[in-house]
């Protein structure tokens, strides 16, 4: 049975991390802290300097701003979040612009106000934000945390800094994540608390993948899966995903409920999800459950790899999918853990290069690697220990899944970052 502790960590890391999102977390993530500057600063900057990591650069490139019609790039996630302010909203801190505020963006970005620079040597997610007024100054940091901000300076005095020790020992406090409890907690546990998140998820993010099938959003990935495969479960929990990624991508001004800082991770695994338990006429009380097993394993895929990687993020995402749905239809814990090896085994060398249109097809990718392990699953079919990253067990196996991402592929990160920006 369950301590009360792992329950309660359980339920509270769900709380936190399902959080609605208007459209792609990094630049949002810029928007929220220029939002955070002029607070301090006091009045609407006269210029900014934005200092972001390689990730926050590669995941802001090539994809629309929200509430822009079809803008891009730092800065102007950096003036329309100085211009519309209220950093309370936190991911939905663009949410309530107006025309007159992005026709003001498009005129300060022509006059170049805001300086971009690359920052070397620190996290994968960083950004730095200084805007300046006549001789003030104000400074916010976030890092590791699309809201998580550490350190806030007005004319060079700190206001706040986070104490990076003590926000350690808290963590290394909490109960420590595996598949046997993320099962046990979500097949039995009690998921009062979490079923306004769960609601909220399931209605977000619904909603916007029914946006995204109408074709009109980036590449129609979605729309065309349906449009050549029909609308058969198997299909429809590959196409609900990618159209919302369509969306999103396409600059949606619908929010999506994240996972693990990502609106594309918290569509993938929830829509195959809630896909299959309509077609398979499950209970509510079911659903929630599959739900929970699927948020949680793509939190715990994740967590040792970061918020931002070279490792694609759906790929975790879609696996927790594929394992929820193999609960879905009859399989045990053991298959659940077989769908979980036979995923990884199959689509972990799948690169994040940043966040745009293709993001959708990568989705549909990875939902259908892990419906097909879940077949083999379902079959009592898995690979085998030492067969390339495959361990002893499911666990194990994620382990050296959550090396190859943060430690095997930062060269690959570099690479990526270079090509992308053309060096």
């Amino acid at each position: 049975m369950l301590d009360k502790c792992t329950c309660e960590h359980y339920t509270a890391l769900l709380q936190e991390e399902l959080v609605p999102a208007l459209g792609c977390t990094e630049p949002i993530a810029i928007a929220f802290a220029a939002a955070r500057a002029r607070e301090v600063l006091g009045c609407m900057p006269e210029r900014l300097i934005v200092q972001c990591s390689g990730n926050i650069i590669k995941n802001v490139k090539g994809v629309i701003v929200p509430t822009t019609g079809n803008m891009k790039g730092i800065d102007t996630s950096a003036i329309l979040g100085s211009i519309v302010g209220h950093s309370e909203k936190k991911l939905e801190v663009l949410t309530g612009a107006t025309a007159e505020d992005i026709q003001l963006t498009k005129e300060l970005v022509a006059k170049k106000i805001c300086q971009v620079e690359l920052i070397r040597d620190v996290s994968n997610l960083f950004i730095i934000v200084r805007a300046f007024a006549g001789e003030h100054e104000a400074l916010v940091e976030v890092q590791d945390g699309h809201t998580h901000i550490t350190r806030v300076e007005k004319d060079h005095v700190p206001l706040y800094e986070e104490k990076t020790a003590s926000a350690q020992a808290d963590s290394s406090d909490k109960p420590k994540m595996d598949l046997q409890s993320i099962f046990q907690f979500a097949t039995e546990g009690d998921l009062e608390a979490l079923i306004p998140t769960l609601d909220r998820q399931i209605q977000c993010n619904t909603r916007i993948a029914e946006e995204g099938l109408k074709g009109t959003y980036g590449c129609g990935v979605g729309a065309t899966l349906v449009a050549n495969y029909g609308n058969n479960v198997r299909t429809m929990a590959r196409a609900m995903p990618a159209a919302g990624s369509d969306a999103r991508m396409g600059g949606c001004v619908l929010p999506v409920v994240i996972n693990s800082g990502s609106g594309n991770q918290g569509m993938t695994v929830s829509l195959p999800v809630i896909t299959y338990a309509k077609e398979l006429g499950v209970s509510q009380d079911k659903l929630y459950r599959a739900l929970t097993l699927s948020n949680l394993t793509a939190i715990y895929i994740k967590s040792g790899i970061g918020k931002l990687s070279a490792f694609c993020g759906v790929v975790g995402a879609g696996c927790a999918a594929g394992a929820a749905v193999t609960w879905l239809r009859g399989g045990d814990y053991d298959a659940v853990c077989r769908t979980i090896i036979n995923t990884l085994a199959n689509t972990s060398g799948i690169v994040c290069d940043g966040a745009k249109a293709s993001c959708a097809a990568k989705i549909a990718s990875a939902v259908d690697a892990a419906l097909f392990s879940g077949d083999m699953a379902l079959s009592g079919r898995v690979f085998g220990c030492g067969e390339g990253l495959v361990a002893e067990d499911a666990d194990a196996t994620v382990r050296n899944i959550m090396r190859l991402g943060k430690v095997g592929m930062k060269e690959t990160d570099i690479e990526i970052l270079h090509m992308m920006i053309g060096q």
